[in-house]
C-alpha cells in the first residue's frame, strides 16, 4: 500500500502575507565578519517583522563599504547611489518628491562627518523624515585604512600610527542641530540594534542612528577604540529597549520610575527601562551632557539618545502635496497665465 506524503510545512510570512525573501538583497562583497553586514540583517528583520512593503521604501547611500550595503537588503525597494556625501540631497529631493515613501540613507563616518558634513547638517536643520543610519568604524576602508574623522584621539592604527585629531560626534551634531531622534548602538548588539531601528522606522521625523561597526580588515586591532573588543568592554547602555508596534495590544504593567515610555507619531510605543542611570531621552542638554562625559571616560553610550515628538518636518514647513508629484497633472503643476500675470505685479 502507498503510502502519502505528508504535505510540506506552510511558508513563513508576515503580518502582510510575505515571505522574508522580498526583504534581502544580493550577496554581500564586503569581508567576512564586517560590522556592515549584521546592520543589513538588521533592517531586513526590522522591515519583515513590522510588515512594511519593500516597495514602499526608498534607500539611498553615498560612496563607501558602507554605501554598498543598500544593495544587501530590500531588493524591491527603490534605490539611488550617489555621489560621495552627497546622500543627504538626493534623499531630500526624492523624499519631497514622494512624501509616501519610507526612506533610509545607509551612509559611512567619511561620507557623513567629511565629504558630506556640509549636506549632512543642513538635512539636520530641515527635519527631513527619513532614517539616516552611519556605519561607523572611524576608517576609510577603501583607501586602506586612514583615519576618519570620527576616529577618536589616542587610537592607533594597525601600522602603529595614534589619532592626535579631536573626532566629531555625529550624535551631538544630530540633537543640537535639528534631528528628532537621536541613537546610537553597537553592530554586535542586535536586541538594542533592533528595537532602535523599529523606533525610527515609526518615529515622525529625522532620526540619526550612529553604529560602532567595527571594520575586520583594518581597525580590529589593539589601540582601536572602534574594535569588536573595545565596544564591548567600554559600551555603557542607557536602557533596555522594548518596541511594541501600534497594531499589537499595548498593556504597561511596570512600576512608576522604573520606565519611561514614549508615544510614537503612528501609535508605536518606545518603552525604555532604566539601567543605572536616570536618563531622560526628551532633554536635550541631559543628552548632550551625557555624550560629553562618556567621552571623558573614554565609553560607548548606547541606546535612546534623543527623542522629540511633534516638530514640523519640511513637508510641514513647505505644506507638501500628499501625492507624487511625477502622478499630478499639468494643470496642478504649471500655472496659467493668470498666476504668472499676478506675479509679474507683484514684482512691479
Amino acid at each position: 500500500m502507498a503510502t502519502i506524503a505528508a504535505p510540506p510545512p506552510p511558508k513563513k510570512v508576515n503580518r502582510i502575507g510575505l515571505e522574508v525573501l522580498p526583504y534581502k538583497g544580493g550577496k554581500t562583497t564586503l569581508c567576512a565578519g564586517c560590522g556592515h553586514n549584521s546592520i543589513s540583517e538588521r533592517i531586513i528583520e526590522v522591515f519583515y517583522e513590522l510588515g512594511i512593503e519593500p516597495w514602499k521604501v526608498a534607500k539611498m547611500s553615498g560612496i563607501g563599504c558602507s554605501s554598498k550595503t543598500p544593495a544587501y537588503f530590500l531588493n524591491q525597494a527603490h534605490g539611488f547611489n550617489s555621489v560621495h556625501g552627497r546622500a543627504p540631497s538626493v534623499s531630500t529631493g526624492a523624499l519631497l518628491a514622494n512624501k509616501n515613501l519610507i526612506g533610509v540613507v545607509v551612509t559611512g563616518d567619511g561620507d557623513t562627518a567629511s565629504i558630506g558634513i556640509g549636506q549632512f547638517v543642513h538635512m539636520l536643520r530641515r527635519n527631513i523624515p527619513l532614517m539616516y543610519i552611519i556605519e561607523n568604524n572611524g576608517v576609510y576602508g577603501l583607501t586602506k585604512g586612514q583615519f576618519s574623522a570620527t576616529a577618536d584621539r589616542g587610537s592607533k592604527q594597525k601600522t602603529g600610527v595614534i589619532n592626535d585629531m579631536q573626532p566629531i560626534d555625529c550624535c551631538l551634531l544630530g540633537i543640537e542641530l535639528g534631528a528628532t531622534m537621536v541613537a546610537r548602538s553597537f553592530s554586535g548588539d542586535k536586541r538594542q540594534l533592533t528595537s532602535i531601528l523599529k523606533a525610527c522606522v515609526s518615529h515622525r521625523g529625522l532620526s540619526v542612528i550612529d553604529v560602532i561597526s567595527p571594520c575586520v580588515t583594518f581597525n580590529d586591532h589593539e589601540g582601536s577604540t572602534k574594535s569588536y573588543s573595545y565596544v564591548k568592554d567600554h559600551e555603557i547602555a542607557l536602557h533596555e529597549i522594548d518596541y511594541v508596534p501600534y497594531y499589537e495590544e499595548i498593556s504597561v504593567e511596570i512600576e512608576e520610575g522604573e520606565s519611561r515610555e514614549v508615544r510614537l507619531h503612528d501609535g508605536s510605543l518606545l518603552r525604555l527601562r532604566k539601567l543605572n542611570r536616570d536618563y531622560d531621552p526628551t532633554n536635550k542638554m541631559q543628552a548632550i551632557t551625557a555624550l560629553h562625559d562618556a567621552e571623558t571616560k573614554g565609553e560607548v553610550l548606547t541606546g535612546i539618545l534623543y527623542t522629540e515628538q511633534g516638530r514640523e518636518t519640511v513637508h510641514d514647513m513647505l505644506n507638501t502635496v500628499d501625492e507624487a508629484l511625477g502622478t499630478l497633472p499639468q494643470s496642478r503643476t504649471q500655472p496659467g497665465p493668470e498666476a504668472l500675470a499676478a506675479m509679474m505685479e507683484e514684482l512691479r
